[in-house]
């Protein structure tokens, strides 16, 4: 069999198949130096149901007793999972595609355990201190060991221990189908030339069209094209294309994506160096305006988790693609390690004018929205860990958690524009990771997993969900496939 990409999706589905007793070739598009796909650029987050620190224990089990008894990961019911998926989704995601993720998230962490993945809890990005207890808090509270580099790394160290072929700067051009329809090969385009490697299934895991400029205008829209991308720039949609030229359905949000705040000075794809500290998502503490000073969003609707990958979008619709999250002293401490990086875009100032002169936003316009935000602050405990619903009143956009006044000096700010992860639009599979046709049956020997496949994401995106359906559906797909 033949796996196309190797992110996290692929290198799962190529383990699977070969603990499965397959024989397996990844193609990996990007030199040896550069591969891994999307998953390098992660924070190697995953979002699962649990339902308290024994299972937690299963997945970690050398965490100390200083550690359990200061930290509270509460629980996460698969209930609550299935409906955040769907609910972020504007109820438009895939149900049966959720549900199996849901079903199958657990036992797949597990599974990748004794493959050899080894997991943190995330103090640094999900848990807040509170009588002195680390609380963790928007259902997503593991990350593997190193962040996506680590997590990239050791699929590597994992897929080659068990034998499988992977071949660097490789591209796979055309999927080659029988007379029957069945998946008989791949052609493609490496180090030696051109070649058809016949195999008798297919795993397509190479990711969405984010790093085609052409296609994000096309189906994203105007002013896609001028968007960074956070990730590989190897993410062209090839594998969508060639499936689709070869009978797929297309499905999801062919418009959507998942775009964050990303540094305004950030290079046009991502750093290897940097990975995801380019992203910025402490702004749920502070104010976030455009360059006339304006705000635009409810910085505080819901856990960071919930609204970041959509803020993104609403980001690149702002004038010249930039806006500022704002901060003052009283924040500074909840910060995330992202804002600590030496390569960030930032100002720092004692009043509000200053500040604005600094970043180059329109100091009276930012004077009048910050004004006007303190006068509608309302009282109330502010609680990092919890939707502590302080909130203003008389203010639009309202904010509707996480509201004080924007007062103590010094200023901070920090510039960012719209960083795009992946595309929501891909390929119509069903729970066992099969290729739907445009007929209503399925192309024989095909499977898709990861960032290829559509109907999972629509509009918004619950964090940590991306990484888990790419481990769930790949592992199903190496499994499915080698059965073959």
């Amino acid at each position: 069999m033949v796996v196309v990409g190797a992110g996290n999706a692929g290198l799962a589905a190529a383990i699977a198949a070969a603990n499965a007793g397959a024989s397996v070739v990844v193609l990996e598009r990007a030199p040896r130096e550069e591969r891994g796909g999307n998953t390098y650029f992660t924070g190697g987050g995953f979002r699962f149901p649990y339902t308290g620190l024994p299972e937690i224990r299963q997945l970690i089990p050398d965490l100390s007793d200083a550690e359990i008894r200061t930290t509270d990961v509460g629980t996460y019911p698969g209930a609550q999972m299935f409906d955040d998926m769907v609910r972020v989704s504007e109820g438009l995601a895939d149900q049966e595609l959720v549900d199996q993720v849901v079903r199958a998230a657990f036992p797949t962490m597990l599974w990748l355990r004794e493959q050899g993945v080894r997991w943190v809890l995330q103090y640094g990005r999900q848990a807040f201190m509170r009588d002195r207890i680390h609380r963790f808090w928007g259902g997503l509270i593991i990350e593997a060991v190193g962040g996506g580099k680590g997590l990239s790394d050791r699929l590597f160290e994992i897929v080659e221990r068990s034998g499988v072929d992977v071949r660097y700067a490789t591209k796979a051009t055309r999927l080659d189908l029988d007379r029957s329809g069945r998946v008989a090969g791949v052609a493609v385009r490496g180090p030696g030339g051109h070649e058809t490697i016949e195999a008798d299934a297919v795993v397509l895991a190479s990711g969405g069209f984010e790093a085609n400029a052409e296609m994000r205008a096309r189906y994203l829209g105007p002013g896609w094209e001028l968007a960074r991308v956070r990730g590989t720039p190897y993410n062209t949609g090839d594998g969508i294309r060639m499936a689709i030229d070869a009978g797929a359905l297309p499905f999801g949000h062919w418009s959507g994506c998942h775009a964050v705040a990303w540094d305004l000075n950030a290079p046009p794809y991502g750093n290897r160096n940097v990975g995801d500290l380019y992203q910025k998502h402490s702004y749920p503490f502070g104010l976030i305006v455009n360059v006339d000073g304006q705000r635009f969003v409810d910085e505080g609707a819901d856990f960071r988790n919930y609204t970041y990958a959509r803020y993104g979008r609403e980001i690149l619709k702002q004038p010249h693609r930039a806006a500022f999250q704002l901060f003052d002293a009283r924040v500074v401490s909840l910060l995330r390690d992202e804002y600590r990086i030496a390569r960030v875009t930032k100002a720092e100032a004692p009043t509000i004018e200053e500040l604005a002169h600094a970043l180059g936003i329109d100091q009276a316009g930012l004077v009048r929205t910050v004004d006007a935000y303190n006068a509608g602050v309302q009282g109330g405990e502010f609680d990092p860990s919890r939707l502590d619903g302080k909130r203003t009143i008389g203010v639009a956009p309202p904010k509707s958690n996480w509201a004080q006044r924007l007062d103590t000096p010094p200023f901070s700010g920090y510039a960012v524009t719209c960083g795009i992860t992946f595309t929501f639009g891909g390929l119509r599979i069903d729970r066992h990771a099969r290729v739907h046709d445009g007929d209503g049956g399925v192309i024989p020997g095909l499977f898709a997993a990861g960032e290829v496949v559509g109907g999972l994401f629509y509009f918004n995106y619950a964090g940590g969900s991306g990484l888990m359906a790419g481990a769930v559906f790949g592992k199903i797909a190496g499994e499915q496939a080698a059965s073959r």
